[in-house]
């Protein structure tokens, strides 16, 4: 795994944050020492695909960069005759991911089959779905394009189905969202980010990643009709949600 190394060498630390090439070639190490409570919550999502994915439906992995939370699912589940769609709209991320995906082919041919494919998630028709799966993806949305998505998700997901929604989240209390602040700061110094690489990170992010509070997300998927939801995962200013049609 190629350590991220991207924030301390670019001359440009101004420049926004793009999932380009470069960022696809060191993602797994970004994502494990940037995210707290990342790798449990891929774990949560395998345990769900066996409870929630029901035979003959379709999962998606929306915003599925290198395939991680694809292959939670895929190895979680138990029913048979299913699919798994994995869509994002990022090239690099793509290529990769269908290395990644093919290789896990190789290791266990008679797995959920899974597309992976270039698109945009605003964009992708949700039908007949068991479970949905955005990992760290609705948060790279503008606010207005939210609400919509998750309406669609709600409309593709069968009775029961379930929307696994992570984020990054601000709180209500400005002295505590202070507090979350740092601590993750602290979180990325003690896996070995430096300060210039943590303020370039915090800049090119930027308008780019804007987060919500726990509270309108919630109010989000009650808004989209899901008859419950809740906080399953937290750490920090990292959450994992649950709702259920």
């Amino acid at each position: 795994m190629k350590q991220d190394k991207i924030y301390a060498s670019w001359k440009n630390g101004d420049e926004p944050f793009r999932f380009d090439t470069a960022v696809a070639e060191v993602f797994p190490d970004m994502l494990q020492r940037s995210i707290p409570g990342y790798a449990a919550s891929l774990e949560a999502i395998g345990s769900l695909a066996a409870r929630y994915v029901t035979p003959g439906s379709s999962c998606y992995d929306l915003g599925c960069s290198l395939g991680a939370a694809t292959l939670a699912m895929r190895q979680g589940m138990r029913a048979s005759d299913c699919r798994i769609i994995a869509i994002d709209n990022s090239p690099a991320m793509i290529e990769r991911c269908r290395t990644i995906i093919a290789e896990d082919d190789i290791s266990n041919a008679s797995r959920t089959p899974v597309e992976v494919e270039l698109g945009d998630i605003r964009d992708v028709p949700i039908s007949n779905a068991s479970m949905v799966v955005m990992n760290y993806t609705l948060q790279f949305l503008g606010v207005t394009d939210r609400e919509d998505l998750v309406g669609r998700i709600h409309e593709g997901l069968l009775p029961g189905g379930l929307f696994v929604l992570s984020e990054k989240v601000i709180d209500d209390d400005p002295h505590m969202q202070e507090l979350l602040v740092d601590l993750h700061h602290e979180h990325k110094r003690r896996n070995s980010y430096s300060e210039l690489e943590i303020s370039r990170k915090r800049a090119a992010l930027e308008d780019v990643l804007v987060p919500e509070t726990v509270a309108a997300h919630r109010e989000r998927l009650v808004a989209a009709g899901f008859s419950h939801s809740g906080v399953w995962l937290r750490y920090f200013n990292f959450v994992s949600i649950v709702a259920i049609k």
